[in-house]
């Protein structure tokens, strides 16, 4: 009975993610079958004209996600080898209390807060990195001069950059509580074994912990970089959509996916209704293979990993 109800449950979860993505083809289908290869290589969105296509979206969401990862990651990861290694027994389990109501935070809340707040701040950090590495095209921002002091900041607010580093902030609970307990999960013998041939406990967490940990960390970055991929208020609230391909992450103006279907999802008709689900059924693929990809990961760092030790 037990293998039973736990193949069933199984079964279960499986089922509903072939009817989701079944339901996304079925309501898609119309135009796909209009816009076909197209879809995914036109920047426009215009489906009552027939020319419509994710190319934009989909460059601004990766976008998007890879700059949260970015910032995401490594906080995520010393504040995992913080609590596992470092804090004392009588806060660690309020920190890991902590990080774990980060995660519960809706994003609406996120997304306010980047726009009204966090957004102001960052445009000087925006402004620096152009004038100093502005020679990096992903860092280069058009229609400003670095040499003016007067010059106005609304070309670096609503930014790829903005967006990402809000999303970071979303994610980064997800990859501390996965990198976390697989850290914990290190062997305490290896661990000894590195105290009494002389290793400070850097020197321990270096020749153990990581290298028993490199499975959990990579999974938990691609977990965070799924969710990362999927965000909708928090970027529909901070960027100026735009549907061009936008490279430059500190410029005014990106888009993604998501924030695609929220804001056109009211006004769509019959075909732009399709459109919007052909576009949901991008992501949801997406993010199924980087989830999919993500859980193998963890699942196998977690039993049987070993370190280098």
């Amino acid at each position: 009975m037990f293998r039973g109800v736990l193949r069933g449950g199984g079964g279960l979860v499986l089922a509903i993610m072939l009817l989701v993505g079944g339901f996304l083809t079925y309501r898609a289908w119309q135009a796909l079958s209009v816009a076909k290869w197209g879809f995914v290589t036109t920047e426009e969105w215009e489906p009552e004209a027939g020319n419509f296509g994710i190319a934009a979206v989909l460059i601004g969401t990766i976008l998007i996600a890879m700059v949260a990862i970015v910032f995401a990651v490594p906080m995520a990861i010393g504040t995992a080898l913080y609590i596992s290694e470092y804090a004392p027994a009588r806060i660690r389990q309020t920190l890991i209390s902590i990080v774990d109501l980060m995660a519960a935070v809706p994003s609406v809340v996120y997304g306010l807060w980047g726009l009204f707040f966090f957004q102001g701040h960052v445009v000087t950090l925006s402004r620096w990195l152009s004038t100093y590495l502005g020679w990096i095209p992903l860092f280069k921002v058009d229609g400003t001069d670095p040499n003016d002091p007067l010059a106005t900041a609304t070309v670096f607010t609503s930014s790829t950059f903005i967006a990402g580093m809000v999303v970071s902030l979303m994610v980064a609970p997800i990859i501390c509580s996965v990198v976390r307990e697989v850290f914990s999960q290190a062997p305490v013998g290896e661990r000894e074994g590195a105290f009494a041939l002389g290793a400070n406990r850097w020197g321990m967490i270096r020749s153990v912990v990581l290298p028993f940990g490199k499975g959990g960390m990579i999974g938990g970055t691609m977990l965070g970089l799924g969710r990362a991929l999927g965000e909708t208020i928090a970027v529909y609230l901070i960027i100026s959509p735009v549907f061009v391909i936008q490279p430059h992450i500190l410029q005014n103006g990106t888009s993604s996916v998501a924030s695609l279907i929220a804001l056109r999802y009211a006004e769509a008709s019959s075909f732009s209704m399709s459109a919007l689900m052909a576009a949901g059924l991008a992501l949801f693929l997406m993010t199924l293979v980087v989830n999919f990809a993500a859980s193998s990961i963890v699942a196998r760092s977690r039993s049987g990993a070993t370190s280098d030790s």
